[in-house]
């Protein structure tokens, strides 16, 4: 079977995103929204490859809420529950050949919490080409806000109930869900005038070209 290369860590093992990193992921999110509603505007990416992104993103993150919500999506889109369940096992025994590579650079780019190497990247654009390179790029951006959030909302929820995040603690969970309310605008504001002074979407260390 198929299954996803581990780069770092294992999900009980891996750790918990800080402040900082919620705050670039918000960041880097608002600025893909654009671009993901034109990869869906101009059918540049079918709904099921984006779907199999972020179940993939969404397992290497571990959360729960984001599971439940994007096997609804997915199975919206036609794809069935069997190659759903094995995406959020990290198999991908029924991904089409054509989309294993993006779908293996988004787990990366989790893995890596947002830095992935440039050598995938550039891989990425080889192989799809740049519209599509930054359709799947904006996907994994997307989700990874949602699993931002979702982890410590997860967890919140499942406190009550004693099936908490073993990696989390209650001051956490209440502090990144109160930080939202200063991170989410300011970010925005940020992802806004980045886009005005056409700051490069992509800029991953060592690049050899901005996009």
């Amino acid at each position: 079977m198929l299954r996803r290369v581990k780069y770092m860590t294992n999900q009980l093992e891996r750790k918990l995103y800080s402040f900082k990193e919620i705050y670039k992921i918000n960041y880097n999110a608002f600025r893909s929204f654009g671009i993901l509603m034109k990869t869906r505007k101009n059918n540049i990416m079918s709904n099921q490859f984006m779907e199999r992104i972020m179940l993939a993103v969404t397992e290497v993150n571990g959360c729960d809420v984001c599971s439940y919500a994007h096997t609804k999506m997915a199975l919206e889109t036609g794809m069935n529950s069997n190659e759903i369940m094995k995406l959020l096992s990290g198999v991908m025994d029924d991904v089409p050949k054509n989309e294993i590579q993006g779908i293996l650079f988004g787990q990366h780019y989790a893995d890596t919490r947002g830095n992935p190497s440039t050598e995938t990247w550039n891989q990425i654009n080889e192989v799809y080409g740049q519209n599509l390179a930054l359709g799947i790029l904006a996907s994994i951006r997307v989700i990874m806000l949602g699993n931002a959030y979702g982890i410590p909302w997860s967890s919140f929820l499942k406190r009550f109930k004693g099936k908490s995040d073993i990696r989390s603690n209650l001051g956490y969970e209440l502090a990144v869900l109160l930080e939202s309310l200063i991170i989410v605008p300011i970010s925005g504001i940020h992802a806004l005038a980045a886009m005005i002074l056409r700051i490069p979407y992509v800029k991953f260390k060592k690049l050899n070209r901005l996009i």
